[in-house]
């Protein structure tokens, strides 16, 4: 399952704050049973833009593990929503894997 959202970095801010917080969030995240980590993708002339993809086994578990962080301590919860004070997120969607591919090779 992926879970895909796109990023707008706030004015004021810049690129490389909100990849540091979003790392340390997804290092928070990634502990979690059923995560399969996550990748960031700059927009081609639109560096401000990024596309997110984080890698699930299933949509149970990613609804778990969001249940589990927002009951965590406040620290935890801390890390694992400060990359929003650098960036507007809009949720673009949840995708099951069908095996349609075409691969090179």
């Amino acid at each position: 399952m992926k879970y895909i959202f796109e990023i707008k970095i706030k004015s004021g801010h810049s690129l490389d704050e909100y990849v540091e917080s979003w790392k340390a969030g997804s290092a928070v995240i990634q502990k979690y049973p059923g995560a399969n980590g996550t990748r960031l993708y700059k927009k081609i002339g639109e560096p401000e833009k990024l596309l997110a993809i984080a890698d699930w086994e299933s949509k149970k578990l990613r609804d778990q593990a969001m249940k589990s962080l927002s009951e965590s301590d406040s620290e935890t919860q801390k890390i694992w929503k400060a990359h929003g004070e650098y960036g507007d997120i809009t949720k673009i969607g949840e995708f099951d894997e069908t095996g349609w591919e075409v691969i090179s090779g």
